[in-house]
């Protein structure tokens, strides 16, 4: 991971966020991109006619409004300076306005090689970052995105799944995760959910014989379960075997987004999951 984008809004969850990077991170050769949007207050004149804030003056508020922002400003800078401190490479991306346009910049101007996200529940950073768009990043960036849930501090990812469906070719991702499996010293086993909901289009056998021509996976690697939802599937294994990270691919039209055609239910996935989720994209 040369580049690792992570936008933060000062709470415990951008602290989930950057603990799950620094694990991921190289101190040599990682550089921590640790970003904030700052929004500022816009009065409404019509709600308050001849002040932008009742009692306070367009000076006043100007004045506050600058302060605040300062304030803002030496947080982040607070937060690179112990970054760096720790040992890491690290830089501080200002934004104003969006979260969303703000990450989106940042990934076109630094092309970051992974996106991490500490969410919190309803109306909070994340939703503010996925909005009501709710695949405009965790499904369509340029690069991989890791969630990490409120529910979840990370101090290691040694136990990780990867959910797969065994209808497209995933050689590039799983490259990917192989690579990050042996930086990690962690332990990856393939999952498939079986469900009367969910087609099962191609052979199954003709992905996982690719598979193990191309990478080292013990055949006990390899699972499939039976459930009646996919998603609680998924979710039920990662609890029974003590995963501490999900990976996914999404593609359009794909697992997520066509086989749980439920667009609540890809919102779940990407949203309200309990586990750390690492989304990858197909090309």
């Amino acid at each position: 991971m040369n580049k690792i984008l992570i936008p933060i809004d000062f709470s415990e969850n951008a602290e989930r966020a950057l603990a799950a990077a620094k694990i991921i991170a190289e101190k040599e050769t990682t550089q921590l991109l640790i970003l904030h949007a700052y929004q500022p207050y816009i009065a409404d004149v019509n709600i308050t006619p001849g002040n932008v804030l009742p009692g306070i003056d367009g000076g006043d508020f100007l004045s506050m409004t600058n302060e605040l922002e300062g304030e803002f400003q030496k947080k982040l800078e607070k937060y690179i300076e112990e970054v760096i401190a720790e040992g890491y490479q690290a830089e501080a991306i200002w934004a104003i306005g969006s979260v969303q346009s703000a990450v989106e910049e940042a990934i076109e101007t630094h092309n970051p090689s992974l996106i991490v996200i500490g969410r919190t529940g309803t109306g909070g950073f994340m939703d503010k970052l996925i909005g009501s768009s709710a695949t405009s990043i965790g499904l369509h960036s340029t690069c991989p995105v890791l969630v990490i849930p409120p529910q979840s501090m990370p101090n290691k990812f040694q136990k990780v799944v990867y959910a797969t469906q065994f209808e497209y070719d995933e050689t590039d991702i799983l490259r990917e995760v192989f690579v990050l499996m042996n930086h990690l010293g962690a332990n990856l086993t393939l999952l498939k959910i079986q469900s009367d909901s969910q087609p099962n289009i191609q052979a199954d056998h003709q992905f996982i014989d690719e598979i193990k021509s191309k990478f080292t996976i013990a055949a006990d690697a390899i699972v499939f379960r039976e459930s009646r939802h996919v998603l609680d599937g998924i979710e039920d294994y990662c609890d029974e075997v003590g995963a501490d990270l999900l990976i996914m691919s999404a593609r359009e039209r794909s697992f997520i987004e066509e086989f749980l055609i439920n667009p609540s239910v890809t919102r779940k996935l990407i949203i309200d999951t309990h586990v750390p989720l690492l989304v990858f994209h197909l090309k």
